[in-house]
């Protein structure tokens, strides 16, 4: 049995509120290309983080990790998108760039304390 570990848990959980959300989109507003771009950092990021946990070094864990970090920042920049064009509510947009902003404080954290470390 493995160790809990936060922040794959929390890609995980923030994955499956960005398939969700834009499930949603597409069948309740027709929307495909945004919600696709978000779609596709979104779930990125727990992809990433999740790989990194294999790095075959502590540099390629940093640059797994540093790619997250990358698509955690995309994905900040379509829920921005996505909610002033009103595609997502106010209340579904807060939850989710909480969630996302959340995630990327956690992995550059994670990025600075592993480079300390080296």
């Amino acid at each position: 049995m493995s160790k809990p570990n936060p922040v794959v848990d929390k890609s995980f959980e923030f994955a499956i509120l960005v398939v969700n959300i834009c499930k949603s989109i597409n069948q309740d507003q027709r929307e495909y290309v945004l919600s696709k771009q978000l779609l596709r950092s979104g779930t990125a990021i727990g992809a990433l983080i999740r790989e990194s946990q294999n790095g075959e070094s502590r540099k390629d864990f940093i640059h797994k990790l540093s790619i997250a970090q990358k698509e955690c920042d995309e994905s900040l920049y379509w829920l921005d998108l996505l909610f002033e064009t009103d595609y997502l509510s106010q209340s579904e947009y807060l939850e989710l760039k909480t969630k996302c902003t959340e995630l990327l404080k956690l992995v550059k954290s994670i990025i600075i304390s592993t480079r300390n470390n080296s």
